[in-house]
């Protein structure tokens, strides 16, 4: 088949000023009502548990998952799919330990519940740095796709794909803040959930509306066709295997972003329905993406897929353009695009909070600081997030979206989330315990990512990497809990333990909570 992928796509061009018109219109409603540091930061605790389900299916169903699994299950096979249920497999754990503890403990940000009985300014800013490594690996792998998206879109170059993304971001962040996040979110969800069931309906018509067709003529393709239902075709150790799929699991509750958004709920209760519908809204997501990359093999072909791009990130547009014409693949490239902006925004935010609320309020005004001043150092942050992100995603130009996002959720897994779940479980975990749990959790995770075959080969090119494994979340999450063990033993913290009681009448009855 032809494609005009590559060439300015009218029809993409109108879709996406669509989007940003409105959506900007939202973001000058939202600025209205954002005044204080809570209604910027967390949107005044007035969501539903309906609205932050979609905002968090909206947060969690990126680009790299749209458009990331459906390029590598279309290249690789049944091995794309481990991140289809990797990501999904994540929700019911959020659900059952972090959701409740973390709305009735926190206040904007997850160090918030790490430091409720333990020192402050040591775990404010060891949270910070663990939640900043994640963030800026996790907005990388956007900004790559955004960058691709619009250069193909447009016939814009890729730098300044990336500009324009961060700019159009960093209006919606520093003026609407969690209010207008939430709801381009919201909008994004909706757009994306009725493009990939649209996509789905198409493409099955062509396989008589029967899935086993589908593997039926993958099974068929020419040298490739039984090799692409088999497992190994991405991941050939077991324990890279068993890695990638702690890092995907576990890395969902070490997010700041997603826990961030438990916060704009009024209450515990509100904060489980939101999980509840996420997960739905999400599952139904990753059912369906793996099963519109097999077509895509099938239908468009893997040679014209990595001939466009070799990381697979354009299958799904193709697929879109083969099924519906241009007008139907400008609609998924400005869904897709919509989807890239609404979580670099909720990065975006996570990142100023953590930099402002946790190292420029608690660590050096010592919680003393007004409400202006809180929000004006937090649209500073953002503004210097921001432009590091797009210098990030200019130097990463070229690699798969969904990998990428993958190494975010290993840096999440080790270093984040073992501290938090210690300081609400273990009553004799201690600030030093805290510390080198997030510290040792998130330094090993980034060394060992520089130093495997995805950036020591395939990024610097040298010829054998330093680390064995491609995710490091099984040994980097192993020496965060075993460090903050250890440490927590050696120099126990009787205030700290005294402090337990109080904190579990707060975490399961919600007595005090803001």
């Amino acid at each position: 088949m032809e494609t005009s992928i590559g060439q300015p796509n009218f029809i993409s061009i109108l879709f996406f000023g669509i989007f940003v018109f409105f959506t900007l219109m939202v973001t000058y409603w939202a600025a209205k009502k954002t005044k204080t540091a809570a209604e910027y930061y967390a949107a005044g605790r007035s969501v539903t548990g309906f609205q932050n389900g979609m905002a968090l299916a909206g947060d969690y169903m990126s680009a790299a998952s749209f458009l990331g699994i459906a390029g590598m299950v279309s290249l690789k096979g049944y091995d794309g799919m481990i991140y289809a249920t990797g990501w999904l497999v994540g929700w019911p754990a959020l659900m059952f330990l972090i959701a409740e503890p973390l709305r009735n403990l926190g206040k904007f940000t997850f160090a918030d519940v790490v430091a409720f009985r333990l020192k402050q300014t040591p775990i404010r800013i060891a949270g910070a740095i663990g939640g900043i490594l994640v963030l800026l690996a996790y907005t990388i792998a956007q900004m790559v796709g955004s960058g691709t998206l619009i250069k193909l879109m447009f016939g814009v170059p890729y730098e300044a794909s990336c500009i324009m993304v961060g700019c159009v971001m960093l209006c919606y962040v520093l003026f609407g803040g969690m209010l207008a996040t939430t709801w381009v979110q919201i909008i994004k969800a909706c757009l994306l959930l009725f493009g990939v069931t649209l996509l789905l309906l198409l493409g099955l018509s062509k396989f008589g509306f029967n899935p086993g067709n589908v593997y039926g003529a993958v099974q068929d393709l020419p040298k490739v066709g039984a090799d692409m239902l088999k497992p190994g075709g991405l991941v050939t150790s077991p324990l890279d295997a068993i890695s990638l799929g702690l890092a995907l699991m576990l890395g969902l509750l070490g997010l700041p972003h997603i826990l961030m958004r438990f916060f704009t709920v009024p209450d515990a209760r509100e904060a489980r329905k939101s999980v509840a519908y996420a997960t739905t809204f999400i599952g139904y997501f990753y059912c369906i993406i793996p099963v519109i990359g097999f077509m895509a093999a099938v239908l468009v072909g893997r040679d014209l897929i990595t001939k466009v791009d070799k990381g697979g990130n354009m299958a799904a547009l193709l697929f879109a353009e083969l099924l519906g014409g241009t007008p139907f693949m400008g609609f998924m490239a400005a869904v897709a695009f919509a989807t890239i902006l609404a979580v670099v925004a909720g990065l975006t935010l996570a990142a100023a909070s953590a930099m402002s609320h946790d190292i420029f309020v608690s660590v050096f005004r010592k919680g003393k600081a007004s409400e202006a001043e809180q929000v004006k150092v937090a649209r500073i942050a953002v503004i210097i997030f921001g432009i590091v992100a797009i210098g990030l995603g200019i130097l990463f130009k070229g690699q798969n979206v969904a990998f990428m996002v993958g190494l975010a959720f290993a840096i999440a897994a080790s270093g984040n989330f073992p501290a938090l779940f210690m300081s609400i479980i273990w009553r004799k975990f201690t600030t030093g315990g805290a510390v080198a749990s997030i510290l040792i959790g998130s330094i090993s995770a980034t060394v060992f990512i520089i130093l495997s075959p995805t950036v020591w080969v395939d990024i610097f090119h040298f010829k054998t990497a330093i680390f064995p494994l491609k995710n490091p979340a099984v040994i980097s999450m192993t020496l965060s809990f075993v460090s903050g063990i250890v440490v927590s033993l050696i120099a126990p913290d009787k205030e700290a333990e005294q402090k337990f009681e109080d904190e579990k009448l707060r975490t399961y009855l919600g007595v005090g909570a803001e």
